[in-house]
């Protein structure tokens, strides 16, 4: 029966005292890992006391030079404030000046507005007008460039019936001088025909050859006067052709003495 029933008072059940043995055990690894991280918190705290120690040191220092400069900074700050007041008063001068012009600016503005307004009007009246004016002159421009084109067109008509009229007028002075020197070389050539009819004879004359030698030469400036009054008349017809006016001049032949 031995270690078989509970150890009393120790024991309310078989094993109790094992069992707190066990857990005896474990408390005294934990409190061995406690130990040893309060130890490793004491070290730590220990340099963390040692470097804010040093920082307080640091900056009771750094207050030191602080309450220097913040000495400093008040003296600075005294003499902007009397110079921010000074300048607040310039400004304030500069100010109610300023008010004073933007006044009287603003009182010139509303004249220049108003003289502006009448201009306006005025403006748009003259606009209108000149714009109803220029209509009336762009439609009568439309009717006097039609009746440009009608007059160019009949201008054009009338210069090819004045071509064709100058052309008739020269081509009839050329039929009339041209017929007129025919009729002188055929009645030249008539009387040449009777005196080479008279020569054939016995009894011609001996001054009858050079009568006949005479009218010879008349015919043959008489023809040269054709060809020439011809030529002329055909040149005056070629320059109206081409738009040379001022061509109606007449070209006669020279005046030639018979024999």
């Amino acid at each position: 029966e031995t270690n078989t029933l509970p150890f009393h008072p120790f024991e309310m059940q078989q094993g109790d005292i094992l069992r707190m043995e066990k857990e005896h055990q474990v408390l005294k690894e934990q409190l061995k890992e406690a130990q040893e991280k309060y130890e490793q918190l004491q070290s730590r705290s220990s340099e963390e006391i040692s470097v804010l120690k040093e920082m307080i040191k640091k900056s009771v220092e750094e207050t030191k030079v602080s309450k220097n400069e913040l000495d400093w900074l008040n003296q600075d700050l005294e003499i902007k404030v009397k110079k921010w007041q000074q300048e607040k008063k310039e400004n304030q001068e500069n100010l109610k000046a300023i008010r004073n012009t933007v006044k009287k600016h603003m009182d010139t503005n509303d004249r220049y507005s108003k003289t502006i307004d009448e201009k306006e009007k005025q403006y748009n009246i003259n606009f209108n007008t000149c714009l109803e004016t220029s209509n009336k002159l762009a439609n009568e421009k439309v009717k006097l460039e039609e009746l440009i084109k009608k007059s160019q067109d009949d201008y054009q008509e009338h210069m090819k019936r004045a071509v064709k009229a100058e052309i008739s007028v020269l081509k009839n002075w050329k039929k009339n001088e041209v017929y007129k020197l025919n009729a002188i070389a055929a009645n030249a050539d008539k009387n040449l025909k009777m005196l080479k009819s008279l020569s054939s004879s016995a009894s011609a004359l001996p001054e009858l050859k050079s009568r006949i030698d005479s009218w010879e030469i008349f015919i043959s400036n008489i023809k040269k006067q054709m060809e020439k009054v011809e030529v002329g008349y055909e040149e005056k017809i070629q320059m109206v052709k081409n738009g040379v006016r001022n061509c109606l001049t007449k070209i006669e032949a020279v005046d030639l003495s018979s024999p």
